[in-house]
């Protein structure tokens, strides 16, 4: 062991205190170690500092753990509160049975459970008890009797919540016939409504260990008192710092850290994406998150017979169901386009479109349709346009996947407006957004775009990884909205492109409550 007089120097006043306790222990007659509360009393000592000291000590080996033993202890839920200012079911039927019998009445089943307004499955538990112990009995038609004979569960649990009412207790002060029914009643995976919470709490006891013994005599010879870590003006005074132990400092520890304050790593990374895009010139764009299918998916070419329509691909509103109207022109020149092509150079899908339909209200799917949105609002031309927008859709939730994402959304109308203009603004999306090394287009269909492609970048641990899609907008989307210019579009999933930009390999560590994650998350922006 270290020198026992700098080791004595380098304690705590709290490590001092519990040294002192456990050498007072070791010099009596009694057992040398002491259980956690008897330490604390002792050491004149809160649990808080005791627990504190307790580990400075174990760490440096001056105590140790003699014995540990885990004793159930038995405490009331609100529930058990519950019963205890109303009664418990058994008790509450008991009673209801006498009180009908007083006047001459049966009662059924249905009748006990609407007067004492007892919840189904407590009703169920409590009938099938009282009738295994004989108390009661179903006589013919249904009625409920009681039988004369004591319900010991009533007794029990009356018994039972009466002595838990101040304070938990240790489950083995209880006789036998009550552990048993605190078992029966105790809280349980699957059943949280019960009255009783059966929680394991570990004791333990401490003792010194040879080094620690060494200590603690020398803390009784030297009488080391309380340590004074400030020199104060009285002291220097009159002289009464001769007479202190001032606490020694170790200027080579290291300091606690202080957590700066920070914003959430994806909100900067929100932030950042909004300010290039408003820097290169675009307009924001904003939508509803609830929005009719008409919007979601009729003004963009979308038949209203295609399966990502189904329950499975998108949430729908329960209540209200339907959006009051649809704006004309659009709902009958995008209900023509449907049908027949109406001019736009395409036959249409040939189908007769359902007007009540195209009003039913969806939680927004893609942030196209704040796109469509625009481009019916008489948009600037040329122009451009982008959008944050958050979008749903059901899903299973993976690493890349989840069921409600942010989506950038953008469009770009002109008459010299291309498809090598679109490739150019993914290739420097991909660059400067996401911070990917490696990206490719490979081709894609999409209803309301021709040609479309697809974005691919390389994560550095997941691999290749679609962001999104984009394209020319088809006739068929643009003049049935008012627009005779041609318009490219995308929408790319935002929380893939912060994947790859703040390092994260799973897509939920975005909306994580680890704050430990959130200060250690750098974006490289």
């Amino acid at each position: 062991m270290a020198d026992t007089a700098s080791i004595i120097d380098s304690l705590h006043p709290l490590e001092i205190k519990v040294l002192a306790a456990l050498g007072r222990q070791l010099a009596g007659p009694s057992p040398s170690s002491l259980q956690e509360e008897q330490l604390a009393k002792a050491a004149e000592l809160e649990a808080s500092q005791l627990s504190m000291a307790v580990e400075w000590l174990l760490t440096k080996s001056l105590i140790r753990v003699e014995t540990e033993k885990v004793v159930p202890i038995v405490s009331l839920t609100k529930v058990g509160e519950l019963y205890f200012e109303k009664y418990s079911p058994a008790e509450r039927i008991i009673s209801a049975l006498r009180q009908a019998a007083q006047a001459d009445k049966r009662l059924t089943i249905q009748d006990i459970q609407a007067r004492e307004g007892i919840e189904p499955a407590d009703m169920s538990g409590a009938i099938g008890s009282l009738k295994k112990e004989g108390s009661i009995r179903i006589a013919p038609g249904g009625g409920v009797e009681a039988t004369g004979t004591p319900s010991r569960l009533a007794e029990s649990l009356r018994a039972i919540l009466q002595q838990l009412r101040g304070s938990p207790r240790e489950l083995q002060a209880f006789a036998e016939p009550m552990r048993h029914v605190i078992q029966q009643h105790a809280v349980k995976r699957g059943n949280p409504h019960e009255p009783f919470r059966i929680d394991d709490r570990v004791e333990r006891w401490y003792a010194l260990t040879p080094d620690g013994e060494q200590v603690a005599r020398l803390i009784a010879q030297q009488e080391v008192g309380q340590e004074v870590s400030q020199l104060t003006p009285e002291l220097l005074k009159d002289g009464a710092w001769r007479g202190k132990r001032f606490r020694k400092y170790t200027i080579s520890l290291r300091p606690p850290r202080v957590a700066a304050g920070k914003r959430h790593p994806y909100r900067e990374f929100l932030d950042m994406v909004k300010r290039k895009l408003v820097s290169l010139g675009f307009q924001e764009m904003r939508g509803p998150l609830v929005e009719s299918e008409f919007w979601n998916m009729d003004a963009l070419y979308m038949p209203q017979f295609h399966p990502a329509r189904a329950i499975h691909d998108v949430y729908f509103v329960k209540e209200p169901t339907h959006a009051r109207a649809i704006a004309e022109p659009y709902l009958s020149n995008v209900a023509a386009a449907h049908r027949n092509g109406a001019g736009t150079g395409s036959t249409g899908w040939g189908y007769e479109y359902d007007l009540h339909r195209a009003r039913r209200l969806v939680l927004r799917s893609q942030g196209t349709a704040v796109s469509a949105r625009t481009l019916a609002s008489g948009p600037q031309v040329p122009g451009k346009y982008f959008s944050i927008a958050r979008c749903f859709r059901y899903d299973q939730v993976d690493a890349t996947h989840a069921t409600d994402f942010f989506q950038v959304e953008g469009i770009m109308l002109g008459p010299d407006i291309t498809f090598r203009t679109l490739l150019g603004l993914l290739d420097l999306f991909a660059r400067e957004v996401a911070q990917a090394r490696d990206l490719r287009f490979t081709p894609a269909y999409f209803p309301f775009t021709e040609p479309s492609v697809e974005l691919h970048v390389r994560h550095p641990r997941l691999g290749w990884m679609e962001l999104g899609g984009a394209g020319l907008f088809r006739p068929e989307v643009t003049q049935p909205l008012g627009v005779d210019v041609p318009v490219i579009a995308w929408g790319l999933g935002l929380d893939r492109m912060a994947m790859v930009a703040l390092g994260i390999q799973d897509i939920r560590d975005l909306f994580t409550a680890d704050l430990e994650l959130v200060r250690t998350t750098r974006g490289r922006f």
